[in-house]
């Protein structure tokens, strides 16, 4: 619930900044997590870097610097490129080169993927001409739903019908019944929630863009989910971290939202 309360707060009574320093920090530990509890990425100082790009990367899309965000990504490519590969260089006899591609991946792939919550959330389209209000600041609630209200369905309809083992290697409680039911239950969800917005602020989104979001979302969670279970049954880890007392690291609650997040901003840009 305090969490939940935060949310709505970040949302709709505090400036976008705090939004902003709130998702920067969530980037920060996710890249720390999936690269130094797993060991995937163990030179400190190329840890270190990587924390640094992946900081860089969130701070280059708060909205108070006027900067573009081309040249933030290109130039922390550029940065991660060459410090990596002199580290690499100076460290090869301890250091192998899989922990250049994992830096990679944990400072620019996670942050950017997170950071898609972040892109919804500073669209400011109007559809209705109403200027009262920060469309983002709504939409960006339909992930977080499929994400999270899709894995709470199939929790429950998997706990109810299920039978049949969806991947029993990398994650023995998931059923086939409960991944049926978190889709039916992320399109069901998305869908009231899309109705609601456009009943209300004229939000004029398609069902059928509801529909997809929510199935295809369910379907993209689960994907994300499993996939960083396989990292941590992989690398010997039960949590990636422990930021969230009951629920673990910030992956172990946003692996799904990874991997919906941006499928939903694509979907938003082809919409509107």
């Amino acid at each position: 619930m305090a969490g939940f309360i935060a949310v709505l707060l970040a949302l709709y009574v505090f400036p976008s900044i705090v939004l902003e320093i709130a998702v920067a920090a969530l980037c920060l530990f996710a890249t720390y997590e999936v690269l130094g509890p797993t060991r995937l990425v163990h030179n400190r100082l190329e840890l270190l870097l990587c924390l640094l790009v992946s900081l860089g990367l969130a701070v280059g899309h708060f909205t108070v610097l006027p900067v573009s965000m081309s040249a933030v990504v290109q130039g922390l490519i550029f940065v991660l490129l060459v410090g990596s590969f002199a580290i690499e260089l100076k460290f090869h006899d301890s250091m192998n080169v899989s922990q250049v591609s994992w830096g990679f991946f944990g400072a620019l792939v996670v942050p950017y993927l997170m950071l898609s919550l972040l892109r919804i959330f500073q669209m400011d389209f109007q559809p209705v001409g109403n200027t009262d209000f920060q469309v983002g600041q709504f939409i960006v609630l339909l992930p977080l739903l499929a994400a999270w209200g899709a894995d709470t369905c199939a929790l429950f309809a998997g706990m109810l019908f299920g039978k049949h083992k969806l991947a029993p290697v990398v994650s023995p409680k998931k059923t086939v019944e409960g991944a049926v039911g978190g889709v039916v239950g992320g399109a069901v969800l998305v869908l009231l929630a899309v109705l609601v917005m456009n009943a209300l602020m004229g939000l004029d989104m398609p069902v059928w863009a509801a529909l997809v979001l929510g199935g295809a979302g369910a379907v993209l969670g689960e994907i994300g989910d499993l996939s960083f279970s396989i990292i941590k049954r992989q690398t010997g880890i039960k949590d990636y971290g422990h930021i969230f007392p009951g629920h673990g690291g910030v992956l172990d609650r946003f692996d799904s939202v990874l991997f919906v997040a941006p499928f939903a901003e694509i979907l938003f840009r082809i919409i509107w």
